[in-house]
């Protein structure tokens, strides 16, 4: 018989979707759970798991406490997984006592930990990570011959999984010390994509750091020493390189840097199709979407690069939630920065609906919208219950 508790759920689950105009089919596919337990939870024959509820809320653009009282927020469930994340990575370098998965199971497991980072469903990586990250150096450690580079890749690409969570989530050590592994991993794979993957993330130890100087010679060394680009995944991983040595040199206030940067990625993307990928997205719309990420980094002087790109393009649905998210993120800091504050907030409220978790914890994303809502103290009511959602007060 259905519990009072899942029958309200239920109810607020499928009020949400209809004013979105989703079908119980589009939840599913945007929550990453089957129609059959969105149909039995709006009915009220199931409650929802946490991990399920992360899920739906999110697909829904709002916070689990609006379809379940009192439940705890995706944020305060990541930073509680923390502990667990660095006690999977403390020993890396002795074999856990688990049972040893098969590669096959291996990489089905992390290719769904791929998908949910590329969705921005951080509260699934952080409930499922470390034990795969346990699974991962187990596999590494047992592995011989022709298996163990394999295993390497794998592992490199759950701590990328993992990284996601601490570092949107602020935690910088922890993020550094499994940027530490994926190099370690890295080495092991003897496959330079893999090590120009690496490259392209340590480059979050440079941001965080505020070492731009020093991150654009990295990757600037990372190109160097990366595979040439003679083919569709040898160009796909020279061009990510180019698309963040861009930004960074942006960061660095180098702009000739970053214009002959994003030329030479935007030189790449001509030759391929979007779709391709290498452990980050590649392709003509991705280097349009760094377009706005290098203005914005340039400084105020460059918005207006940031403001026309938008004028005349905007990230298509199947480019992944978290760049798409990330792209009206940036859009937003360029219209505060041109005092055009309505479209800042309508920018802010596209980024949220694509990917609230990541928006939520965007240190750009927070700061505007406190400035938005500085600029326009007598506003709209949906103005005071994003800031508080966002948690800029």
């Amino acid at each position: 018989m259905p519990t009072p508790t899942a029958l309200e759920a239920g109810r607020r689950i499928a009020t949400i979707r209809r004013t979105r105009r989703m079908t119980q089919a589009d939840l599913a596919r945007a929550a990453f759970v089957s129609l059959a337990t969105i149909k039995a939870i709006e009915r009220g024959a199931r409650s929802p798991s946490d991990d399920t509820l992360d899920s739906i809320a999110a697909a829904l653009a709002v916070d689990p406490s609006r379809i379940i009282t009192g439940s705890t927020r995706t944020d305060g469930r990541v930073h509680a997984s923390i502990p667990a994340l660095s006690a999977a990575i403390a020993a890396y370098d002795v074999p856990a006592d688990v049972p040893p998965p098969t590669l096959p199971q291996l990489a089905t497991a992390v290719a769904q930990l791929t998908e949910w980072r590329l969705a921005a469903q951080y509260a699934r990586i952080a409930e499922h990570a470390p034990r795969l990250l346990t699974r991962s150096l187990t596999a590494l450690h047992l592995c011989t011959g022709a298996d163990r580079p394999r295993a390497a890749e794998l592992l490199a690409a759950t701590a990328r999984s993992a990284d996601a969570v601490a570092y949107k989530f602020g935690h910088r050590d922890l993020s550094a010390r499994l940027i530490d592994l994926m190099r370690w991993a890295a080495e092991r794979t003897e496959d330079r994509i893999v090590q120009a993957t690496v490259a392209y993330v340590r480059t979050e130890t440079f941001f965080a750091a505020r070492a731009h100087a020093q991150g654009l010679t990295a990757l600037e060394r990372a190109i160097d020493a990366g595979p040439s680009p003679i083919g569709r995944d040898t160009t796909a991983a020279r061009g990510a390189l180019h698309m963040r040595a861009a930004v960074i040199a942006g960061r660095a206030e180098n702009p000739y840097a970053a214009k002959h940067h994003l030329a030479e990625a935007r030189r790449l993307s001509s030759t391929l199709p979007e779709d391709s990928y290498n452990g980050t997205r590649f392709g003509p719309d991705s280097v349009k979407a760094h377009e706005v990420s290098v203005a914005v980094s340039l400084g105020r002087d460059h918005i207006q690069t940031a403001l026309d790109v938008a004028e005349e393009w905007t990230p298509p649905d199947s480019m992944p939630a978290e760049r798409r998210s990330g792209f009206w993120i940036e859009l937003a800091r360029a219209q505060v920065w041109a005092g055009r504050p309505d479209d800042a907030f309508e920018s802010l409220k596209v980024a949220r609906s694509i990917a609230p978790q990541h928006t939520r914890e965007h240190p750009w994303a927070r700061e505007d919208t406190a400035t938005i809502r500085r600029l326009k103290r007598a506003d709209a009511e949906s103005l005071t219950a994003f800031t508080e959602w966002i948690g800029a007060v």
